[in-house]
């Protein structure tokens, strides 16, 4: 876990990385400058940004292109493999094991759980989902680290609370409630109709 960076910097690195690897082929050089007046960023927030990272760049003439996109890939352990599980395919579970994103930054969801019986062994996006009854096992031999959860409110605590105690490291929370992890655990909140209210009100 990258701990000396502040969790905003953190956020925006991804940012960069997508940013640079849609450069054309030719651009083997790119400033800091030029990073900052394509995202709207002002130059000093993105070098104290990159400077978290192992890329150099030189006066005048700015970053190796190649480099800072493997210096950043580096940091966000993009090149390793870091596996995933999701509880709860609905509508919105059901989308996020169909998202091929997740494999940019190394990542693989590898298992699928949901508590209608129903859907026991039916396949998702090459997935096959499991029951609820099957997380701690499944997850212990799938050596999982990550979780996402797609459950309703009212049942996002007890899904949490579970998760943690099958050694989940960092869950990532779209039910439209605040959750609370055992010390130690990370987590991430993201209501989609809040930030779509906040959009709202700002236009």
């Amino acid at each position: 876990m990258n701990k000396d960076i502040p969790v905003i910097s953190l956020q925006r690195l991804p940012v960069y990385l997508n940013y640079l690897k849609g450069l054309p082929e030719q651009e083997k050089f790119v400033s800091s400058k030029s990073i900052a007046d394509a995202l709207d960023m002002g130059e000093v927030l993105v070098r104290k940004d990159l400077a978290f990272t192992s890329a150099v760049g030189k006066p005048r003439v700015g970053y190796v292109t190649r480099e800072l996109i493997e210096a950043l890939e580096d940091y966000l352990c993009c090149n390793g493999k870091r596996c995933a599980v999701l509880v709860g395919v609905g509508a919105l579970g059901r989308a996020v094991l169909s998202y091929g994103g997740f494999a940019n930054y190394g990542i693989e969801i590898e298992g699928a759980f949901d508590s209608d019986p129903a859907k026991a062994g039916v396949e998702v996006a090459g997935r096959k989902i499991c029951g609820m009854q099957d997380m701690a096992d499944e997850i212990k031999r799938l050596g999982a680290e990550l979780a996402i959860i797609c459950v309703p409110a009212s049942r996002a605590q007890e899904v949490a609370d579970a998760l943690c105690d099958c050694g989940i490291k960092a869950v990532l929370n779209f039910a439209p409630v605040l959750i609370k992890v055992k010390n130690g655990v990370v987590v991430r909140h993201i209501d989609v109709a809040a930030n779509l209210a906040v959009l709202s009100s700002m236009i």
